[in-house]
């Protein structure tokens, strides 16, 4: 599991590194986006790289990795609107979104440290083309959620699905990357 854990921190490195750049060149104007619209942004990252493993043929030079930070970035941006709400004005300067970033990304590293640990990290023997299924999957469910005005009978929140998909996502890169 320690090979998993400084596996996982290279991948939010690079994923925190093009974040904080995009801040620096865009400033905060995500923090308008209300969650469905984020949900959106991780389901057509998600769908691209489903069609870039589905199709031989790419008429735009970018490759799944890339869309797997995406899918990171939108999805820690999406907590950091659950926590702090939607602004109707960008309102935080790089520093305070790469902090908060920072914490998101740290509370769902240990969900996936306590679920590595219990399902026995079975992700390292599943195909990429399945990780990128289960995040459709849970792009799916929080759009229900969503849906249904954030109201669930058994069911965890978005929040907990934003952890999952970017713990996928990682798992992905992380294969990619070996």
């Amino acid at each position: 599991m320690q090979n998993t854990e400084k596996q996982y921190d290279e991948v939010i490195t690079v994923c925190r590194d093009l974040f904080e750049k995009k801040m620096k060149d865009y400033g905060s104007a995500w923090r308008i986006l209300r969650l469905p619209s984020l949900t959106d942004q991780i389901f057509i990252k998600a769908q691209r790289i489903r069609s870039l493993q589905e199709n031989a043929v790419r008429k735009v030079d970018e490759d799944e990795i890339s869309e797997f930070i995406g899918i990171v970035n939108y999805s820690i941006m999406a907590l950091i609107q659950i926590e702090k709400g939607i602004a109707d004005q960008p309102d935080l300067d790089t520093d305070a979104a790469v902090e908060l970033y920072t914490k998101h990304v740290e509370a769902t590293k240990e969900l996936m440290l306590n679920k590595n640990h219990d399902y026995g990290e079975a992700w390292r023997d599943m195909r990429v083309s399945s990780l990128t299924d289960l995040i459709l999957q849970k792009i799916l469910r929080v759009k229900q959620i969503e849906d249904n005005k954030g109201k669930t009978l058994v069911s965890e929140g978005i929040d907990a699905n934003y952890q999952d998909m970017i713990n996928y996502a990682v798992f992905a890169m992380i294969h990619l990357n070996n």
